[in-house]
């Protein structure tokens, strides 16, 4: 085959994957080390040795920033975990379903900074009077604001519409610049709401909501069931 032949059919991509499974080659002709052209870094050509030595440089320094970001992630999970853990044992503790609620409430406003709590119960499950606390005896038709989030069962979070801030917070509504409400199954909804926009935000996970969730769940079952 003749060298115009190879030109035409061999790509740098041939080229490139060849050496990628060779990465030996060099070592077999040490004399191609001195004719390649390294990448220009401020107008200096960089020997093989140098630019290899910074790409593994930049590699490890690219490797370095997301371990940090994972062990700050991992760090925040863990201290969520701790709070929901004490969220528990507070209801655990509570002798009426009514200071359970109370003792949920508190939690959420101390831990997990929280400025407005909303705590909606439908139809006649009824806990004593709060400023927490909604009784809507309608139902989840009474909520037409909410009839897609109650219909799959998911917590949300973010910027929640006008129409539902006002149904849930009320006058309190345009001091809420995020949010995060969780089903309570039959029983009713929960709504976090902060003052900070980027407190609770679209896409963040919902394994902790789930649980704090499940914890108000399991609680208000003790009140339906006259404990």
């Amino acid at each position: 085959m003749s060298n115009a032949l190879l030109e035409d059919t061999m790509k740098a991509s041939d080229v490139a994957a060849y050496l990628r499974r060779h990465p030996d080659f060099l070592s077999g002709y040490p004399e191609l080390a001195a004719l390649l052209t390294m990448p220009r870094e401020q107008g200096a050509v960089a020997s093989l040795a140098a630019y290899q030595l910074q790409t593994l440089r930049d590699r490890n320094a690219e490797l370095e920033r997301k371990l940090s970001e994972l062990t700050a992630i991992a760090a925040e999970n863990e201290r969520l975990m701790q709070r929901v853990h004490d969220l528990n044992v507070a209801v655990l503790r509570a002798n009426t379903p009514a200071i359970a609620a109370r003792s949920v409430v508190a939690k959420l406003s101390e831990d997990f900074g929280t400025d407005q709590i909303r705590l909606v119960l439908f139809g006649d499950l009824t806990l004593p009077p709060a400023d927490w606390l909604l009784h809507e005896q309608g139902g989840r038709a009474a909520m037409p604001e909410f009839t897609d989030f109650l219909a799959h069962h998911e917590p949300i979070s973010g910027r929640l519409s006008a129409e539902r801030l006002y149904r849930l917070f009320g006058q309190h509504a345009p001091e809420i610049r995020s949010a995060a409400v969780m089903p309570l199954g039959e029983y009713g909804l929960l709504a976090i709401g902060s003052h900070d926009p980027d407190h609770f935000q679209p896409g963040m996970g919902t394994m902790f909501l789930k649980m704090i969730a499940a914890t108000i769940t399991a609680a208000l079952a003790r009140l339906q069931d006259g404990a």
